[in-house]
């Protein structure tokens, strides 16, 4: 997606990390329009969100695994209410539940683009689909979805 072509309205403030250290590769793979999910080194199960250890074994040896950027929807919601002010005026939108089958079916969210009042299908598949903030400080790309063609 270009700069000229975003989702969301400007005036959003961009993602603040809650552990940079540990959230930082997610967002540096979405800038590289490369999607990243943790993936335990000992014992191979995928988890998300980023975690420092895992959910199953709790070893520490989390890496950062790229996937296919493509899923399928588990779930949506159409958001009416404009939760921060810039979004007065840009509702509905669709935010999507997305379960990732090539990464142990761990389950993102991000929004739906296209037509907000669309017929969404639980299972459709969809592909990820990059808006980058060049100009934002620092720079940023968010991930969102995007019905699969074909």
């Amino acid at each position: 997606m270009t700069d000229a072509a975003h989702y969301l309205p400007e005036g959003l403030p961009a993602p603040a990390l809650a552990e940079p250290e540990l959230e930082a590769p997610y967002w540096e793979g979405a800038r590289e329009e490369r999607l990243l999910v943790q993936r335990c080194g000992a014992c191979s199960t995928w988890q998300w969100g980023p975690e420092w250890i895992c959910h199953k074994c709790l070893s520490s040896d989390m890496r950062w695994t790229e996937v296919a950027p493509r899923g399928r929807i588990y779930s949506y919601e159409r958001v009416w209410h404009p939760a921060h002010p810039v979004l007065k005026g840009h509702t509905p939108f669709l935010a999507v539940l997305v379960e990732l089958p090539e990464a142990g079916n761990v389950r993102m969210i991000g929004n739906l683009l296209g037509d907000p009042l669309q017929d969404v299908q639980i299972g459709s598949e969809v592909v990820a689909d990059y808006e980058h903030h060049n100009d934002a400080t620092p720079p940023y790309t968010l991930v969102h979805w995007r019905i699969a063609q074909g």
